[in-house]
């Protein structure tokens, strides 16, 4: 779906909730290829069950792209991803577990140098399935502005 928004549109407060999705086995398998990460926290169950957590991991770079991709629900031509900030791994995340992705727009601020944009941040929350926080971040759209602002 495409939905135009300004710069202007965006409200600080604004949330969205994703539905969930359980990451598996496959999800672990795949993105270790993609990546070249084969470490053992990932990979070797056995090796897993000798250390603190008796089970393996998901990649915490799978947890931020599955997470992403959930939020990624519209198409906006007047805004583009400008980059992400301040990413944290909370918690791990195991084969099995559901994330769900709660998304709250925190800030709007100028361009430093672009007068026809402006910079929105997105407060990114990705949860399990017990409502613990497993990772967090801020992402920040680069949006187009309805009439280009003054310098000042």
């Amino acid at each position: 779906m495409i939905v135009e928004e300004y710069y202007e549109d965006y409200e600080i407060g604004f949330s969205r909730t994703t539905f969930g999705r359980t990451i598996t086995e496959s999800d672990i398998v795949t993105h270790a290829g993609q990546t070249g990460d084969f470490f053992p926290h990932h990979m070797d169950k056995e090796w897993c069950a000798t250390q603190d957590f008796k089970q393996r991991i998901a990649h915490g770079t799978l947890i931020f792209s599955v997470g992403i991709g959930m939020t990624a629900t519209t198409i906006n031509p007047r805004a583009m991803s400008y980059g992400y900030d301040k990413m944290r791994f909370i918690k791990p995340v195991f084969i099995d577990d559901t994330i769900t992705v709660t998304a709250t727009i925190s800030e709007k601020k100028d361009h430093p140098r672009r007068l026809t944009h402006g910079i929105v941040h997105e407060a990114i929350k990705i949860t399990n399935q017990r409502d613990e926080t497993v990772l967090v971040c801020d992402h920040l759209y680069l949006v187009e502005r309805r009439e280009p602002r003054t310098e000042t």
